[in-house]
């Protein structure tokens, strides 16, 4: 009954989801936006994209490339015009009002995808298409277009008996609601850890940035003159890197480590156990050994054994640098004479000490220099350098927080390519991580080319009453890399949304974003933007140096916890059977089975791995160092030539990749801007391991 008077009350001009946006650049007017506006949009904007679809499901008209697939891509406006807005919402500024309507919509909308893909008459056309698609003289991109749908249809059950079909739905259903449920409990248990200390000599060996930043975080909770800790990244880490305190590091560790791991209402391991199952039985539904044979169907790697032996080509030289790593920090501890072993809470602590020792680098004397402002700026620079763009602050723009700034972006030569928004601290309505998105993705419609409108959305440390925020080396590479996702959004060219932009593959989504990082610590690139926070001063070439010495310094850990981390996903989704889990022990064998060794945790554990249990990332968080390989061996393209901003390079990179979104092969693309296939080997030389 509510939601019909909400229908009602909401379909007209009060609800800003019902008409075009009457703001700058077409921006979604955020403070005319209300809670109770959600659920009737949503609503409405299923039923306005049901209708369409069935129109052209029943069309009398024979089957043609425009009146079914383009047809069926430029539908659902509403429905993703409200989506766009709520879903990035409800990962950086969420409220239990948000949550409940993920919790209400989640089923519905898989239901809604259900009914487009399961859709017979519907299917009959696009197969009708597909099957005569050498017939059709399509473009490269149209034809592109037409083998995802139909792919997309057969995968998704299009070709299932209504036993199969029903069964699919419901499934379907229950995974929407268990991801989701999966990625509220990290939020809740982020949330709730809270480590109050009120002993100034608990916090030595702390800068005194951190040790402020937690006295103000302890204040905003009511506890003046205490220091508060918490299990987001930019608070427990630095104690990691430098409290004395090992009571402490190993407090935050594994308070960190045991994240929706500690029993109770937000406990992952059934949601695990669930998911893994559902998942397993969709994909026999579906005609496939198990969920990474499905869903690696659709990537550049294919299937799960040619995923398996590339991680394995890395891993082995990987823990080995590892091992040698842990054997020099070990070292270090016995120097000590404490009779101490390392232990995953020590190795960040004592690998700090021995860069101090090795390069004498301090990072807080780095960190000085990387002002959150002034990295962002040598990424627009980076940009402007590379390809010609523009960036100009947008003032008086609607935004949905106040942390957010928005920018104009245009191109060389005036033209519009986007609006960037960028929302850079952690908040407690806000998941970990970092991430870019859109609300409004690029394509071209009767003549129009749709500009987009993305978001760069990070949790870097906060400014506090007398500093401002300060990035760590992590933290810049951190925001380069989302800044490169945020250009594939915003260059693209494409003309139909479903493949423009950063719709891709998903190992290959991270080229784009990967390769921005090889820039951001180059000597000519630092002295754009480091610059001293106090005084101004660029970084001295000194420091410069000590920086680029430490470049491969402590890479067999950083590639021993990601790689431990997609051998662990591979494990889960290689899985054939709907046997129940023991998520503890099946992780367990996993880290064993490879060797990881037990001073290093993997990076994600199972109850609060995100990116695959909630996140799109399930079978492909191995994608990080797939496109790591493509993007050490395409940053080679400009290194060969001798400028960093070698145009003619910047421009086939732009034109070749980014502009195409996914409207051809990947490898095909990378081949077209390289000349050849990539060379794994191009990764370990970079990262020091071969």
């Amino acid at each position: 009954m509510m939601a019909g008077t909400l229908l009602a009350g909401c379909a007209g001009s009060d609800n800003p989801f019902f008409q075009p946006y009457d703001t700058p650049y077409g921006v979604p007017p955020f403070e005319q936006i209300k809670t109770e506006h959600y659920l009737p949009a949503f609503r409405e904007g299923i039923a306005r994209h049901e209708a369409e679809v069935q129109a052209i499901a029943t069309n009398a008209d024979a089957p043609t490339f425009d009146n079914t697939i383009a047809a069926l891509d430029y539908s659902g406006e509403l429905l993703t015009r409200v989506g766009g807005v709520f879903f990035n919402l409800y990962e950086s500024d969420a409220n239990d009002a948000l949550q409940q309507i993920a919790t209400e919509m989640s089923p519905m909308l898989s239901e809604h995808e259900d009914n487009i893909y399961m859709n017979d008459a519907l299917f009959r056309r696009v197969a009708a298409l597909y099957e005569g698609r050498d017939t059709l003289g399509l473009t490269g991109e149209q034809n592109r277009l037409l083998e995802n749908y139909y792919k997309s249809f057969i995968r998704k059950g299009a070709a299932l008996d209504e036993a199969g079909k029903a069964r699919l739905r419901e499934i379907n259903k229950e995974l929407s609601l268990a991801e989701l449920e999966f990625g509220q409990n990290v939020l809740a248990e982020t949330n709730t850890y809270k480590l109050f200390l009120s002993d100034e000599a608990d916090l030595a060996g702390l800068p005194a940035s951190v040790k402020q930043a937690a006295a103000e975080a302890a204040a905003a909770e009511g506890h003046e003159g205490e220091w508060l800790f918490t299990t987001q990244k930019s608070s427990f880490l630095p104690v990691l890197q430098y409290a004395d305190n090992r009571d402490l590091r190993k407090t935050l560790q594994l308070a960190y480590a045991n994240l929706a791991n500690n029993g109770g209402e937000h406990d992952n391991k059934a949601v695990v156990n669930r998911i893994v199952k559902l998942r397993v039985e969709q994909a026999h539904l579906l005609g496939y050994e198990s969920p990474a044979a499905l869903i690696l169907d659709n990537t550049m790697a294919k299937t799960p054994e040619a995923v398996y032996a590339f991680l394995d080509q890395v891993w082995q030289p990987s823990l080995a640098a590892a091992k040698r790593e842990a054997a020099e920090l070990q070292k270090l501890m016995d120097a000590e004479g404490k009779g101490e072993e390392l232990e995953p809470w020590d190795w960040a602590y004592y690998a700090e000490k021995l860069r101090q020792q090795r390069y004498a680098l301090d990072e807080e004397e780095v960190r000085a220099y990387f002002q959150m402002e002034n990295v962002r700026q040598g990424a627009f620079g980076l940009a402007n350098k590379l390809y010609g763009l523009q960036f100009k602050k947008l003032e008086g723009m609607p935004l949905y927080h106040p942390d957010v700034e928005a920018f104009e972006v245009t191109d060389a030569d005036g033209s519009l390519i986007g609006v960037l928004y960028t929302d850079y601290y952690p908040r407690a309505s806000k998941r970990a991580g970092a991430w870019m998105s859109e609300f409004r993705g690029q394509y071209k419609k009767d003549g129009i080319d749709h500009r987009p409108i993305v978001v760069n959305v990070g949790n870097f440390t906060k400014p506090t009453a007398d500093r401002p925020s300060l990035l760590t080396m992590d933290d810049v590479e951190t925001l380069f890399h989302e800044f490169g996702h945020a250009l594939h959004g915003l260059l693209s060219q494409c003309t139909y949304p479903s493949i423009a932009g950063t719709n891709v593959t998903r190992d290959f989504v991270e080229l784009p974003s990967q390769i921005m990082e090889n820039w951001c610590f180059e000597p000519q690139v630092l002295k754009t933007y480091a610059r001293h926070y106090r005084t101004g001063e660029v970084m001295p070439d000194s420091l410069i140096a000590k920086l680029q010495a430490t470049a491969t310094f402590n890479q067999g850990f950083i590639m021993t916890e990601l790689l431990s981390a997609s051998l662990l996903d591979m494990d889960y989704h290689a899985r054939t059977t709907t046997d129940d889990l023991d998520v503890v022990a099946f992780e367990k064998a996993s880290l064993d089975r490879i060797g990881l060794i037990p001073e290093i945790i993997v990076r994600y554990r199972s109850t609060y791995f995100n990116h695959i249990f909630s996140g799109g990332y399930a079978a492909g968080y191995y994608s990080y160092t797939w496109s790591a390989v493509l993007d050490a061996d395409a940053f080679q393209a400009f290194k060969e030539t001798g400028d960093i901003y070698n145009k003619d390079v910047a421009t086939a990179f732009r034109t070749k990749v980014l502009e195409r979104g996914g409207s051809d092969d990947p490898m095909k693309l990378y081949i077209d801007f390289r000349g050849a296939a990539p060379d794994p080997d191009a990764l370990l030389r970079r990262n020091g391991l071969k």
